[in-house]
């Protein structure tokens, strides 16, 4: 069986389930790299700026703490000591300006030259009171970072003052250069994101056959609908698992499965272990139940998905066919006792017609009297009139294969009770069917029926002149509860099981003295 349930929901359909996910995760990731590639510039802007504070706050006290600073500060000319060893020094560290002035700001040194000997603009103040101090502030070279800190003689006294900056344009410079990384590192991210969603669509696509939200929401309810108002038992196993994916309402009823996941171990006994073959009509008996199951297995594109297990009630139905076998049974037995009293009738009619009557006499009466002591017998030990007319139907089909059948000498029946008339005919009938099928074959075949019904219990004995059966293969026999054409005591023992289970009795199977099976029901 093909899985294309969902063949009739594919007109008209709009974008897939899959294609969504794949537009909507898109653009979430692209929102996503987006905001962080903006967050690590931020990040890293952050992080120049930490750093260039930190640089240049130790350019400024290294400077300031110097002796020679402090000697040039002293001097009769401090530019001519202090311009050439400010340049050095901000050459080499990087920054864009170093200046050293006076308390009253006139700048010594200064990165324009046209600028020494004019007054510093900025914050001093602070630096005068003893404070080190790093500020961000718009000076004649434009916005920048810029540390300020006192030169102090021996005694304390602020002599000088330091100022070492780097302008913001090139910190901007310095950020902009790793721009080109972290646009890279979004790009193959965002690259490895689109890849990671396109398989995530091809995936999906894959797993909901290209239907989009819509369709699948109505397939869920049509599958819900229909698994809810069928009225055959359904439940599907997927490919060597062992819980069920689907199990609808009838099945539950006539399995009698708990609620909640089922498990193969759930399912009656002759259903845990069915092979992964294509069933058809196939009986199996419960302890209430004689079911008919059909089994496929589902495929797509040629890959196996599990099986389909179909369930009907064929409780009922069986029971009438029990009926009717056994009513065919006695049609059967009354055409054979016919036919062969239309024989005898003819060979009476012979010998009177050649004079001998008293030959015809004895021979007519010598029947009779053997065949009415059989009923007489059966009659007064068995009170139901179908089990005694079933008795007698199964001793003339025993005899017509070649079976000796004989109902034991206490054999004693007042009442069926637990048993209704039908269920006593149907356990009976089976346990007679499957002991003159097991010896027919035999020479000296015969069969014993003993039915007696006792103060306690309802005893049942059949017993054959065949091999019989191990405690194991009656066990198999008895739990297996489905017919095949191979075998045909499955079903009938199994039939017997259901009924003696449903009223608390007891079935075994005995080898010695003789080979025999026995069932006992409490009354």
């Amino acid at each position: 069986m093909r899985a294309s349930g969902w063949a009739g929901f594919r007109r008209g359909r709009g974008t897939t389930l899959a294609g969504q996910v794949f537009v909507v995760q898109l653009v979430a990731l692209i929102v996503v790299i987006a905001v962080g590639s903006v967050l690590a510039v931020w990040e890293v802007r952050r992080e120049q700026d930490d750093a260039t504070r930190q640089r240049v706050l130790g350019i400024a006290v290294a400077l300031a703490q110097s002796p020679a600073t402090v000697a040039a500060v002293r001097a009769p000319d401090p530019t001519r000591e202090l311009q050439p060893l400010t340049e050095r020094i901000r050459l080499r560290t990087g920054v864009d300006f170093i200046v050293v002035m006076a308390p009253d700001r006139t700048r010594y040194t200064h990165t324009n030259p046209e600028l020494i000997g004019k007054p510093f603009s900025g914050n001093i103040n602070r630096a005068l009171d003893g404070e080190t101090f790093t500020e961000t502030y718009v000076g004649s070279l434009g916005p920048s970072i810029r540390s300020v800190t006192p030169v102090q003689d021996d005694g304390g006294h602020v002599v000088a003052l330091v100022s070492a900056g780097v302008t913001r344009s090139r910190v901007v410079d310095q950020v902009i250069e790793q721009v080109p990384l972290i646009l890279g590192a979004a790009a193959a991210g965002l690259l490895l994101a689109v890849l990671g969603a396109l398989l995530l669509r091809r995936r999906l696509l894959r797993q909901t056959h290209g239907l989009g939200p819509g369709e699948l929401r109505t397939l869920y309810e049509h599958h819900d609908a229909v698994l809810h108002s069928i009225h055959e038992g359904l439940v599907v196993f997927e490919r060597d698992a062992e819980e069920a994916t689907v199990v609808n309402d009838e099945a539950r009823r006539l399995l009698e499965l708990p609620a909640g996941p089922v498990r193969r171990a759930d399912l009656p006994v002759s259903l845990q272990h069915l092979d992964p073959t294509v069933l058809r009509d196939e009986m199996h008996v419960t302890a209430e139940r004689v079911l008919v199951v059909n089994q496929d297995l589902v495929t797509w594109s040629g890959r196996s998905l599990g099986t389909v297990l179909t369930i009907r009630d064929h409780t009922e139905l069986r029971d009438i066919m029990g009926e009717l076998d056994s009513a065919r049974g006695l049609s059967a037995a009354l055409r054979a006792q016919a036919h062969e009293s239309a024989n005898r009738l003819h060979a009476v009619i012979t010998m009177v017609e050649l004079g001998h009557f008293g030959e015809a006499v004895e021979f007519a009466t010598a029947e009779l009297q053997l065949s009415q002591a059989l009923i007489d017998r059966l009659t007064e030990a068995v009170r139901e009139p179908a089990l005694a007319a079933l008795l007698l139907g199964k001793v003339d089909q025993a005899i017509e294969r070649g079976v000796e059948l004989t109902v034991a000498q206490d054999t004693a029946l007042d009442s069926t009770a637990p048993l209704s008339a039908h269920d006593m005919i149907t356990l009976v009938g089976n346990l007679i069917d499957n002991a003159i099928d097991a010896v027919a074959q035999d020479a000296d075949a015969w069969v014993e029926v003993t039915v007696r019904a006792q103060e306690s219990e309802l005893f049942v004995r059949v017993a054959d002149s065949g091999p019989g059966m191990s405690q194991e293969a009656f066990a198999r026999a008895v739990e297996r509860g489905h017919s095949t054409k191979s075998d045909h005591h499955g079903l009938g023992l199994a039939l017997v099981w259901r009924l003696v289970t449903r009223h608390g009795g007891v079935l075994h199977a005995e080898r010695t003295p003789e080979s025999a099976v026995v069932v006992r029901i409490p009354r």
